[in-house]
């Protein structure tokens, strides 16, 4: 599910962190998922069929992973939190198993892993405002799927990233070693 910058649900004046937006969220009842950065509620717009299909790909094959042996999990919409006025939802996100113990009693997580498939909507400030919000949180990967030119394009950093396309091998090293594929496989 991919982010719009345009808010669908009308925003208080005075909601100014997470801990308050995630208050008011549970005082109204609504459909679907949001996003919030800096006093913006962001929609999640509803995963398109083809996304999925990118979406089944890549959590079927990081169940072949050691780090999915280990009980760590590559999870579709999972909160990640950047820090007290960011809030955001990967299509895709890593997290350990000691991590999603740490959910349990309330602790909040960040991905050290991301993954999002870019949408129509999306702008590529969207784009850099989303890598830049997931490196501040602590990631230290971030792929984005471009499902219109069959690249994705890896972020090692918010300002360094590398296009992989056709026969070139895709890596989630450091993070996850042993979750690499060919990426014209993900396309075909």
């Amino acid at each position: 599910m991919i982010a719009t910058s345009t808010p669908s649900l009308p925003l208080p004046a005075n909601l100014q962190n997470v801990d308050e937006f995630e208050q008011w969220q549970r005082q109204h009842i609504h459909e679907g998922s949001y996003e919030f950065v800096r006093g913006r509620i962001i929609e999640k717009k509803e995963m398109k069929q083809a996304e999925y299909l990118i979406l089944k790909f890549l959590t079927r094959l990081f169940a072949k992973t050691a780090a999915y042996e280990r009980g760590d999990e590559l999870t579709p919409e999972m909160d990640s939190y950047v820090d007290e006025t960011r809030k955001r939802r990967p299509d895709l996100a890593y997290f350990s198993l000691s991590q999603i113990q740490e959910t349990g009693k309330g602790i909040r997580q960040r991905t050290r892993f991301a993954i999002e498939i870019l949408s129509d909507s999306e702008s590529y400030q969207d784009v850099i405002d989303k890598v830049q919000d997931y490196f501040d949180g602590g990631a230290e990967l971030v792929w984005y799927v471009i499902p219109e030119s069959k690249k994705i394009y890896v972020y090692t950093s918010p300002d360094e990233s590398k296009a992989y396309k056709g026969t070139d091998v895709i890596s989630a090293a450091p993070v996850v070693p042993d979750f690499q594929f060919t990426v014209g496989n993900l396309f075909a």
